[in-house]
């Protein structure tokens, strides 16, 4: 199961305690929709012309075959050599991205980490597009008759994003609104790719869509744990390990997984890798790139006279982002 199901099994187990403990008879929220009707669901709705509509966007992405450097050009990538790298934010600098930045260009934190990460990988590469799989929590609100608010199951939505950095280094804002739009240009926040390759009865969108080389990088952002531990106050992380999940003869899928999480205040990227590939120290000056460019972008919207919109913020209007400073340059100055 995932991490929501985590909370919502955590929020039952404490409240029929506390009831039990009060003598209550035990009472708990509706059952929602269960993961067996959400497959059916799914598989169903891969059929769809709304999903085959957006097959144009993922067939016709420019193919970036990006391959990272290697410390160890035949080292095997196993779970069984898989380290990790942490680094993290300052409470002052984590609480500005999470209330300065977004008001800035009307970004979502997944926009100002990305753009980070691009610039982080850039002067590593020697290139300025980055292809990575991104990793959703899965329970997108595809269907007005399916609740999943309260569904334990494992959901989880990955799809390949190729994002170009903009070549202006000295401008960290357009940079930033050029990822921001990059991201929203993408369809149904990417669920339909998954439903594309391994869904639809079409072998021929399947061949196509699994022709595409698969990005070496992973990212996901667990989001702020600290709000869904308040609401459980009975139980907290436990501090030991939980062991392997994977066997350690098992293929990992990528050279390296960035994650992200806010607890105590304080945004934590983590970055996976494999010893036998990449060298701790090649990986610990990768993260710390990261969070050095994730600061710059923090700073850069604190300062007072940047900001501005992007197409996106506007989708009726057609403009393109050119047009659209023109526009607010007029009514500026009017």
């Amino acid at each position: 199961m995932d991490g929501v199901s985590w909370r919502i099994l955590l929020e039952d187990l404490q409240t029929v305690y506390q009831q039990l403990s009060r003598a209550e008879a035990i009472a708990l929220p509706p059952k929602t929709t269960s993961f067996k009707q959400w497959s059916n669901r799914l598989t169903e709705y891969a059929q769809s012309e709304a999903v085959l509509a957006e097959s144009e966007y993922w067939c016709t992405q420019p193919v970036m075959d990006i391959r990272l450097p290697r410390d160890y050009a035949d080292g095997a990538n196993t779970q069984g050599s898989r380290e990790t790298v942490s680094v993290s934010l300052s409470a002052e600098d984590t609480d500005s991205l999470l209330q300065e930045v977004p008001a800035t260009y009307r970004t979502q934190i997944n926009d100002v980490l990305l753009t980070a990460l691009a610039q982080a990988l850039a002067p590593w590469t020697g290139a300025r597009s980055m292809a990575v799989d991104l990793e959703g929590h899965g329970r997108e609100p595809i269907f007005d008759d399916v609740d999943l608010s309260r569904t334990v199951g494992w959901f989880t939505n990955i799809f390949p994003a190729h994002l170009q950095l903009e070549d202006c280094d000295n401008d960290p804002g357009r940079q930033l609104k050029s990822i921001k739009e990059q991201l929203r240009a993408v369809p149904s926040h990417g669920m339909s790719h998954g439903l594309l390759r391994y869904l639809r009865s079409d072998e021929e969108m399947t061949a196509k869509l699994r022709a595409i080389p698969p990005p070496e990088i992973s990212f996901l952002y667990l989001g702020q744990f600290d709000h869904s531990q308040s609401t459980v106050s009975m139980f907290s992380e436990a501090r030991e390990s939980s062991g392997p999940a994977i066997s350690p003869l098992a293929n990992r899928s990528h050279l390296l997984e960035f994650s992200g999480s806010i607890s105590e205040g304080r945004l934590k990227l983590t970055v996976a890798y494999s010893r036998n590939v990449h060298r701790s120290t090649t990986v610990e000056r990768l993260a710390e790139d990261f969070v050095a460019a994730l600061r710059a972008l923090i700073n850069h919207c604190r300062t007072t006279e940047v900001g501005g919109y992007t197409p996106s913020d506007f989708t009726d209007a057609g403009l393109s982002q050119e047009e659209l400073d023109e526009l607010i340059a007029e009514l500026t100055a009017a």
